[in-house]
């Protein structure tokens, strides 16, 4: 069983972006430590984290910012803008899903030690 739960995901054809939660850390960990914005390149399964800086609520509109892009969403959609608008994303929001154990496992890793995970293709 993973050691996360999966708050937000989205993705495209190529890439998923991934909010997930960490339930190995002590009730007192950093809130930064215990909550991980992921983006996941999907033919290699390598992670790289989203930095977060902060966000917004309003409505059925979701704001996240990252030193690495923004990422804008709803109940259905988003998009992610890449930093400098190098490159943008068009994702589908995923509600009723479940995580294939690949990616689960990959994402374990990752959060267990992120220097390995990034590097491993």
């Amino acid at each position: 069983m993973p050691q996360f739960d999966c708050i937000f995901f989205l993705e495209n054809v190529y890439l998923q972006i991934i909010e997930v939660k960490r339930n190995d850390l002590a009730s007192d960990a950093d809130i930064s430590e215990k909550f991980k914005w992921l983006r996941i390149e999907k033919e290699t399964l390598q992670i790289t984290p989203l930095n977060f800086a902060s966000m917004d609520s309003s409505g059925d509109i979701e704001e996240r910012y990252f030193l690495e892009g923004y990422l804008k969403f709803n109940s259905s959609t988003g998009t992610f803008i890449e930093k400098y608008n190098s490159a943008q994303h068009h994702l589908d929001r995923r509600i009723d899903f479940k995580i294939q154990t690949a990616l689960a496992n990959r994402i374990t890793d990752f959060l267990q030690n992120p220097l390995m995970a990034t590097t491993r293709s």
